[in-house]
């Protein structure tokens, strides 16, 4: 890798234990897909120094708030990060980011191609003086298609992949899902390229460019459920994964609220029509008689364990459900995760003092590693807050060192 001045890219003071520990990541990303990505990085251990524009991330003023630009999704996305503001439109800012580029074992960015090439931080340019940079380049559309360059967000690939129009599939009114799906499925995308070029830098020596497009990544992980027949030269069937597209799928009330459970396999089938008193369905019922013919008749299906269902508490369910080994969980509200008794027992939610936010909820790391744990570091770090200790005497967007 290019030498570099030593005071650019100060080493973090926190040290990490995670498997990418020592990794030094250039973050250029924004909103929520790209720094999704980013902090899953840092989580596992790289150093992630994240370039803000003197605005900041547009997802710092998504209430609400204690301070402003410090809203709950840019804390949840951000955290593991360093925080350096350069205005990319001056010369000097550009070249102390060229600076933190030619450092950098990885640059992630979801800013559209043509505007990095105007910025000079476009591969070609970067792999001049870091030919062994791992340059991960998340963008809406692959780049030998029509809609190459186009701008993109959550919605619109929820749209675009199919998403939306399973929901119509299923009640004839096309809808988006309630989470930024398509933002964080594509990041952890972004994370397994990166950390599979890593590992093929770890062999080779060998740097390269990667391109990770929102839309064929999101249509190649819709149509792993929905290609149905389409999967054969000339089609066996119609599309689609009739069990999920059911309007009588569930979750199914309760006397008192909602259950999801899958009775899937035929021995969970037996157990579970012994258990409501007609064991001899499967052999008495050809819609009940195996996977394929419970598949085709998904609504019956449905209907069957939603009628059934009804008879009983949630409660005694759970406890005769459990008990034959058939999977059941309550439906929980966003609200009733914090008082989930398994996320309970594993620690999943920590209270953490942020320094400028006071005492903030953290989600711990879920992925458990043997022997290099991935850890929360840092919080999310206010905008610029390590201009000074990351670039050093470069100098910074405005003309001066490390004045945020």
């Amino acid at each position: 890798m290019a030498a570099a001045p030593h005071q650019v890219w100060a080493d973090d003071p926190l040290p990490a234990t995670g498997p990418l520990r020592g990794v030094r990541v250039l973050d250029l990303t924004t909103v929520v897909m790209g720094p999704s990505a980013t902090q899953l990085l840092g989580d596992l251990g790289a150093d992630v120094v994240k370039i803000e524009s003197p605005d900041g991330d547009s997802m710092r003023r998504i209430g609400p708030w204690r301070n402003t630009g410090m809203g709950p999704l840019f804390l949840q996305a951000n955290r593991n990060k360093r925080s350096v503001v350069l205005d990319l439109k001056t010369p000097d800012a550009r070249t102390s980011a060229l600076a933190l580029a030619n450092r950098a074992d990885v640059l992630v960015s979801n800013v559209r191609p043509q505007a990095l090439q105007r910025l000079g931080l476009d591969y070609e340019n970067v792999r001049k003086t870091n030919p062994e940079i791992v340059y991960c380049a998340a963008v809406g559309y692959g780049a030998d298609g029509p809609n190459a360059g186009k701008a993109v967000y959550d919605d619109l690939m929820q749209a675009a992949s199919g998403i939306a129009g399973l929901f119509a599939a299923v009640d004839g009114v096309p809808r988006y899902a309630p989470i930024n799906i398509c933002d964080r499925v594509v990041g952890l995308y972004v994370v397994n390229a990166v950390t599979s070029a890593l590992f093929h830098r770890a062999m080779t020596g060998e740097g390269q460019a990667i391109e990770v497009p929102m839309f064929e990544t999101m249509t190649q992980f819709v149509l792993a459920d929905h290609l149905g027949g389409r999967a054969f030269k000339p089609p066996l069937g119609e599309m689609g994964y009739r069990r999920l597209l059911s309007r009588t799928r569930g979750p199914y009330p309760t006397k008192d609220g909602y259950l999801s459970l899958v009775v899937y396999t035929d021995r969970d089938w037996r157990a579970f029509t012994k258990l409501i008193g007609c064991p001899d369905l499967l052999d008495t019922d050809p819609r009940f008689s195996s996977q394929q013919t419970r598949t085709q008749h998904a609504e019956d299906v449905g209907r069957f364990l939603s009628e059934r269902l009804t008879q009983r508490t949630n409660a005694d369910w759970l406890k005769v459900l459990h008990a034959i080994d058939i999977p059941a969980c309550p439906v929980n509200s966003i609200e009733d995760l914090f008082d989930d008794p398994h996320l309970t027992a594993v620690h999943f939610f920590e209270e953490a003092e942020h320094p400028t936010e006071g005492p903030v909820t953290v989600c711990r790391v879920p992925v458990r590693f043997g022997r290099s744990p991935a850890s929360v570091r840092r919080l999310a770090p206010n905008l610029g807050e390590h201009n000074a200790e990351v670039l050093g005497d470069q100098v910074s967007g405005d003309g001066e060192a490390g004045s945020f």
